[in-house]
């Protein structure tokens, strides 16, 4: 995350929003001396006293895959937009090209999801992404023939991400004056960035 105290989102609601909106991640991982990374859709889960999980579901054939059962730590990055911000924007002197944007990071364990729960995953995620589809009718697995779902499951791990750090950064201009502020925003136009810039 950016260590400008600016930029740093904290609010749990805000940045659980955000992995709901934004649900396709980058899973990063450091396991037996290698670095890895894997990306797949996430389920927020907020569990008994406060907790929160991220449950997702990687292919066996996935680098990470055979450490899932031992576990191991990783962190979880959500994007959203991004810009390139031009110094000519701010309509003053001496600053250097950068970059807006905005994302959010889970940090913890990760493990295996039990049967059942790997069941109401895949079933869960697939309502989720579904909704956004409206008003087409939700695909379900009870479209499958039957013994179906079943097989291909045997091609996949599901694991869940218990999450004990939640951080964000949304990096978009809050170190600048409003005059510049407003320069870059007239200069992105109907970039989503301009958008987040002036819902500050």
């Amino acid at each position: 995350m950016h260590p400008a105290k600016p930029f740093h989102v904290d609010d749990r609601e805000t940045l659980l929003g955000f992995f709901r909106a934004r649900p396709f991640v980058t899973i990063a991982a450091a396991v037996g001396g290698r670095p890895f990374t894997a990306q797949a859709p996430v389920v927020v889960r907020e569990l008994d006293f406060g907790e929160v999980a991220l449950d997702f579901h990687l292919s066996r054939g996935n680098a990470l895959a055979p450490y899932v059962v031992q576990g191991f730590r990783a962190v979880a990055l959500a994007t959203g937009p991004d810009a390139y911000v031009s110094p000519d924007w701010y309509g003053t002197e001496d600053h250097v090209p950068t970059w807006n944007y905005v994302s959010a990071e889970a940090e913890g364990l990760v493990a295996p999801l039990s049967d059942a729960e790997f069941v109401a995953l895949l079933d869960d995620l697939s309502a989720q992404e579904e909704a956004r589809l409206l008003p087409k009718t939700p695909w379900t697995r009870a479209k499958m023939s039957p013994g179906r779902f079943e097989t291909m499951m045997r091609g996949v791990i599901g694991c869940r991400l218990s999450v004990e750090r939640l951080e964000g950064t949304w990096k978009l201009s809050q170190n600048r004056t409003a005059a510049e502020r407003a320069g870059v925003v007239a200069a992105l136009g109907d970039h989503p960035i301009a958008g987040l810039m002036r819902d500050l």
